[in-house]
């Protein structure tokens, strides 16, 4: 939580205007910030100082796991984060590779799951992660990544945090994740969760012990519509202490991560928190 709020406190005082071409509004810009999540020590990085929907968070990265590309899907295992995305934004319900309501196109875990290779093919690339860190086997380049500026026109949305670095050093597993951008009073409460989730399921698939996830992001802001909100009543609120995240034990491969794992092997406890607060979404 401290890194969090000193994260916005930064945004507010030190802050930019740009103006951003995607969504027509401004947004206070800093570049570069590092958040580092103690998943050995099971901090969970959950924001206190307002709801937060972890659940719905944890379903997203469990869909980028499988490599979902459609909002339905997303929907089912319990998150609705892509639906203004998939059939809200005008640029993609013009797009010719749109397939129709709730499709997202090449997007994040579908792009992952099936990476494209210029000699036909594509490479399952968390497949290929998985297989090694369960061998004890790190190549330095374990790499998921949705980054594919060829695949960018062929989807609703460009990856945010598009690189997640795992590496394993003496039997514990790290993770570098980087993002681009971030929306910080929105995105970022997710983020958190998701990086920190990621490692943590990895690890246990994977039969290693979870270290510490580095979260990188280069550009971090705040909308214009949402400044006031973050400086005049998040930002005023005293945060509770970090709660705990447990994980169903019986998640053991990745397969199960693919099947029958839902949002039921999940569970915070600790977790107090102030009101909810309505940050306008930006598509």
């Amino acid at each position: 939580m401290k890194q969090y709020l000193e994260l916005c406190q930064r945004i507010v005082d030190d802050g930019v205007w740009v103006n951003n071409e995607r969504t027509g509004k401004r947004c206070l810009t800093v570049i570069n910030a590092d958040l580092t999540y103690d998943v050995a020590g099971l901090k969970f990085p959950l924001v206190t100082t307002r709801k937060s929907f972890w659940k719905s968070a944890i379903a997203e990265i469990i869909g980028y796991i499988r490599g979902y590309d459609n909002a339905a899907d997303f929907r089912k295992i319990g998150t609705k984060t892509w639906d203004a995305n998939a059939n809200e934004n005008p640029d993609w319900l013009a797009n010719p590779y749109r397939k129709g309501i709730d499709d997202c196109g090449l997007i994040y875990g579908k792009i992952g799951r099936n990476f494209p290779k210029p000699d036909g093919g594509s490479v399952d690339i968390l497949r290929q992660i998985v297989d090694n860190l369960s061998k004890g086997i790190d190549n330095r380049g374990e790499i998921y990544t949705f980054y594919h500026p060829g695949a960018f026109h062929m989807a609703c949305l460009r990856p945010c945090m598009y690189s997640h670095h795992f590496s394993l050093l003496d039997g514990t597993l790290y993770l570098n994740s980087t993002q681009r951008s971030c929306d910080v009073p929105l995105g970022l409460n997710f983020n958190m969760v998701q990086v920190y989730v990621f490692l943590a399921l990895m690890a246990q698939i994977t039969g290693n012990k979870a270290g510490q996830a580095y979260h990188k992001i280069v550009n971090a802001h705040i909308y214009e519509d949402q400044l006031d909100l973050m400086r005049d009543v998040q930002l005023k609120r005293e945060p509770f202490p970090a709660p705990q995240l447990k994980i169903n034990p019986d998640i053991k491969s990745l397969n199960d991560l693919e099947t029958w794992v839902t949002m039921d092997d999940f569970e915070v406890t600790g977790y107090e928190h102030h009101e909810a607060i309505k940050y306008p979404f930006s598509v």
